[in-house]
């Protein structure tokens, strides 16, 4: 683990890059520091939804005591479907500082988490690492996970290097007109990728303790879409042929319109089980040798939580 004094010094960095912001591909290049919100809509503030125990992620993140999450307010994505949309487009939340935050952790930590597991932490990145700085030096040694929607900026990735002990980042389309139609991020498989190769560089392969948790490494989450809108196929071979068969991948089948979604007929309805048995078969072509799927229901809505080894 990084020292409280360098997390102090890139914590420093990352602010510096709120103004003008430049903290995702996005580029707003508004200043934050003054208040000014992009795409994000967020300022100066770092904002949080709420903190607890999570039980439902992939087995080595859950664990048998849960992950100590963070869900932050706000997100640097605009997907119609988003299932977090109250807090990541509506804005749900209340403003937090880095003080308060680390003790937030700190009680996470206490209450037994296996990490601590920031999600949508993008934007708020700057304050965070500060809250992660201040939390070190009073005693927080559970690993990092860095939940995001893989929208990174490879400059901010840069600055999280030895900060980030697990990344468990979406690869969320192979296509850039659905993710401009369903995301409004067009450039998002170009920035995706670059993305996953250099939070693989950091820290390779997942590496479990000897209770089947993780302490170090990726777990790459793609969520299979109605009418092949995520290109799972291409997503799926880019990670084998680019990061190696030993990637692990968690392909979820989870998908249900929500938010915004029922405004687009191309993705108003859940998948259906030939589209996820499709999406088994192209995994299995791809030669990818470690991952978690989900056990297929037939209920019309459920959140899929279950992950088993594949």
């Amino acid at each position: 683990m990084l020292s409280p004094a360098e997390l102090f010094s890139r914590a420093k960095a990352l602010r510096a890059l709120m103004s003008p912001c430049m903290l995702c591909p996005r580029k707003c290049r508004v200043d934050r520091l003054k208040g000014e919100t992009g795409f994000c809509r967020l300022g100066a503030e770092m904002m949080v939804y709420c903190t607890n125990l999570h039980p439902g992620e992939e087995p080595p993140i859950s664990g048998s005591g849960g992950s100590g999450t963070v869900f932050f307010t706000g997100c640097n994505l605009g997907c119609a479907f988003c299932q977090n949309f109250t807090f990541s487009q509506l804005m749900n939340g209340k403003a937090a500082t880095p003080g308060t935050l680390a003790a937030d952790m700190l009680a996470l930590q206490r209450r037994g988490a296996h990490n601590i597991n920031w999600v949508t932490p993008t934007p708020h990145t700057a304050l965070a690492v500060e809250a992660l700085a201040i939390a070190r030096e009073r005693g927080l040694a559970i690993p990092l996970v860095y939940n995001c929607s893989g929208y990174e900026s490879p400059e901010v990735l840069t600055l999280l290097d030895g900060i980030v002990d697990i990344y468990l980042p979406d690869a969320k389309y192979a296509g850039s007109e659905p993710a401009r139609l369903l995301s409004s991020a067009p450039d998002y498989p170009e920035a995706n990728r670059i993305a996953l190769k250099e939070m693989w560089r950091q820290t390779g392969p997942l590496e479990l303790d000897e209770h089947g948790v993780a302490r170090r490494g990726m777990i790459i989450r793609h969520l299979v879409l109605p009418n092949r809108l995520a290109g799972t196929r291409g997503v799926l071979q880019f990670i084998a042929r680019e990061l190696g068969t030993s990637a692990t991948v968690s392909l979820m089948r989870q998908y249900y319109p929500m938010h915004r979604a029922h405004t687009i007929p191309s993705i108003n309805r859940p998948i259906t089980w030939d589209e996820y048995h499709e999406a088994l078969e192209w995994y299995d072509e791809s030669g990818l040798k470690d991952g978690y799927i989900q056990e297929w229901t037939d209920e019309e809505h459920d959140d899929g939580a279950d992950f088993f080894k594949h």
